[in-house]
Parts: C-alpha cells; sequence; structure tokens
C-alpha cells in the first residue's frame, strides 16, 4: 500500500494509541473525540480533522451495526510526524469485501455509504474482512505541506 504521505525514511517517534470500546452507539463519539485530539496534535488543519472524526465515525458504526452485541470493538491510532494510521476493528460476521456493492450515489438510500465516505475524506482506505472472522478498517490522513509549513 502506497500513500502520499509515505517517506523514505521510517519515522522513529511513533505512537500507539489503542482504544477499546463496547459495541454500542453512544460509544462512538468516544473514538470521535480521540481522534480530533490526535489530530489535532498532529497538527491537521480543522477540515482535515472534521473529514478524520467523520471516517472514524463511519467505520466505528459500521463496527457497532455489524460487530457482535456482546463484544467490543477495537481503534489503534498509529500517531507520526506526518500522518495518523488508524484501524477500527470488530468480531463480527465479517463479509467478502469483493462482493460489497458500489452505493447508487444517483438513488441514496438509508445504509450502504459507509466505506464510500470513509474513501472520499482519506488519502488511503484498505477493508480486510472474511465471513465469520470480522473486519479491519484501516486509514490513512497525511498532513498537507501547507500544515508541515505551519508545525
Amino acid at each position: 500500500m502506497t500513500t502520499r504521505c509515505e517517506n523514505k525514511s521510517e519515522d522513529l517517534n511513533k505512537e500507539n494509541v489503542k482504544v477499546s470500546l463496547p459495541s454500542k452507539p453512544q460509544y462512538v463519539s468516544i473514538a470521535r473525540m480521540t481522534s480530533s485530539v490526535i489530530a489535532n496534535k498532529i497538527g491537521f488543519n480543522i477540515e482535515d480533522i472534521e473529514d478524520i472524526k467523520v471516517a472514524v465515525g463511519e467505520a466505528c458504526n459500521n463496527a457497532v451495526i455489524h460487530g457482535c452485541e456482546d463484544s467490543n470493538f477495537n481503534v489503534e491510532f498509529t500517531i507520526s510526524s506526518d500522518k495518523v494510521i488508524i484501524e477500527v476493528r470488530d468480531e463480527g460476521k465479517g463479509f467478502e469485501v469483493d462482493k460489497c456493492p458500489c452505493p447508487d450515489i444517483c438513488n441514496p438510500k438509508e445504509g450502504g455509504l459507509g466505506i464510500f465516505i470513509i474513501k472520499s475524506l482519506m488519502d488511503d482506505v484498505e477493508v480486510k474482512s472474511s465471513p465469520g472472522k470480522g473486519t479491519i478498517i484501516k486509514m490513512i490522513k497525511c498532513l498537507s505541506e501547507e500544515d508541515k509549513a505551519h508545525n
């Protein structure tokens, strides 16, 4: 996987933040707020922070809706100087990623837009899932050159 902010030298100052939350809708806001604080710490502008919050919220909503009710979903943030990598994992029933239909943007319906929204807001998105094994949504947002100059 290649992102627009990938650099040859590995960022040695990476930090990891892991949050495990009950699979209930009221806990999604905790993940959203955590993403906001982390994105602000890295130096993202307000528009990118809002995009990250929405993407994390969508991924967590998917984990709550499609995950196991009696278990937790996990959010892991890998923080470096020029990007954040966010993984949302659930232990739900999973699905075959290849067979996931593309949403009909001209005739939107409730549900089915989460992955589409996430992909439109983040720089790189990878979805790993298989029936019976849960789902991992990995999202990457890179700091813009303008934001790097302000840090």
